[in-house]
């Protein structure tokens, strides 16, 4: 039976140089950041957005910050279930482990999320600019350059999704991948299925590439639709909402795919299964990032409604520019008739 499935690349590699603490996941943050900065910088210019590249990149640092220390908060209350960060609160931010230096491994994209939106709120009052009309280019950038992240943890075989039969499961590397044993009658029957050679006790099945679902739904898709309203959005902040909304309402369903976190397993169960998570995810159960993509879809409809009635509603557009260059040479062309109105008078008055 042929192979229906799809092998890891074997030349990809988490380190960038083998044997240098550089890797691929750092370097993927780099190019979310610049991307996100141009796509930012992009539509300050062509809104005329009263903003200097300095202001730009020290709202940018804030931002950055407040995700940051977010994502590692949130993974650090909701995520770790060892207790250290309790006992040692200060390891929470400290990037070694045993004399070698790791990074800060476990972040959380909705603690992230929310801290630097909570960031960009403070600076925007502090330097007095309008939070609404800067959210709301954050949120047409920031897509983007998730897409970035998202291609790090495929790069890094990790956050992978569950065992599947669809022709484009993978197989990840058995270093990064839970293994089943072939006495296990429904890995068994997969391993047939997709053609997986049974060569000894165990075997590694294929997943779902949920990384790559959430690069392309949760990044490049969102992007596509705030990017369409940019410029049709009826107030000031949509696209804030529109953001949360979005990202909660993809990620949840994606999580559906997507092996809940092992020590985890699942936060909220209607209807009790005995299923393994790598092999089902029950409707009725849901996994601590559904639960917080909930929170955000909550949010973001609170939001809109709130913002829509906020004063001062009407968003600054694209072609506001556009429309003042027009009715300015309408004025001189009117200025221009009206000399010549004049002019033909004096002739007649001769």
């Amino acid at each position: 039976m042929p192979l229906l499935s799809i092998d890891f690349p074997s030349w990809i590699s988490p380190e960038i140089i083998p044997g240098f603490p550089v890797r691929w996941y750092g370097l993927m943050y780099v190019f979310a950041f610049a991307t996100a900065f141009i796509v930012y910088r992009k539509q300050i210019k062509e809104r005329k957005f009263p903003m200097t590249d300095d202001s730009l990149s020290s709202m940018f640092t804030w931002g950055i910050i407040g995700l940051i220390v977010g994502a590692r908060l949130f993974s650090t209350l909701f995520y770790d279930t060892s207790g250290l960060y309790l006992k040692k609160p200060w390891l929470i931010f400290w990037p070694f482990q045993d004399g070698r230096f790791t990074g800060l491994q476990g972040m959380s994209y909705h603690g992230g999320a929310f801290c630097c939106l909570l960031a960009i709120v403070i600076y925007t009052r502090i330097k007095k600019i309008d939070f609404r009309e800067a959210g709301d280019m954050f949120a047409a950038s920031i897509p983007l350059g998730y897409t970035f992240g998202r291609i790090g943890n495929f790069i890094n075989a990790e956050l992978y999704g569950r065992v599947t039969t669809v022709p484009w499961g993978m197989v990840f590397p058995e270093r990064t991948t839970e293994t089943f044993s072939v006495d296990i009658d429904w890995a068994r029957e997969i391993a047939v299925k997709t053609g997986t050679e049974i060569s000894g006790a165990m075997v590694n099945l294929p997943r779902h590439p949920s990384q790559l679902y959430e690069a392309f739904f949760e990044g490049i898709v969102l992007w596509g639709i705030i990017w369409f309203f940019r410029n049709i959005k009826p107030f000031k902040g949509f696209l804030i909402g529109l953001y949360f909304l979005g990202y909660g309402f993809f990620r949840f369903f994606i999580e559906y795919f997507r092996e809940p976190d092992k020590h985890l397993g699942y936060r909220f169960e209607i209807v009790k299964t005995d299923l393994p998570t790598a092999f089902a995810h029950p409707l009725l159960s849901f996994s601590t990032g559904q639960i917080f993509c909930f929170i955000m879809m909550l949010f973001g409809a609170a939001w809109l409604f709130f913002a829509s009635r906020l004063p001062d509603r009407e968003p600054i557009r694209i072609y506001d520019g556009a429309n003042e260059a027009n009715k300015e040479e309408e004025a001189r062309a009117e200025a221009a008739r009206e000399r010549n109105q004049r002019r033909k008078l004096r002739k007649k008055l001769k």
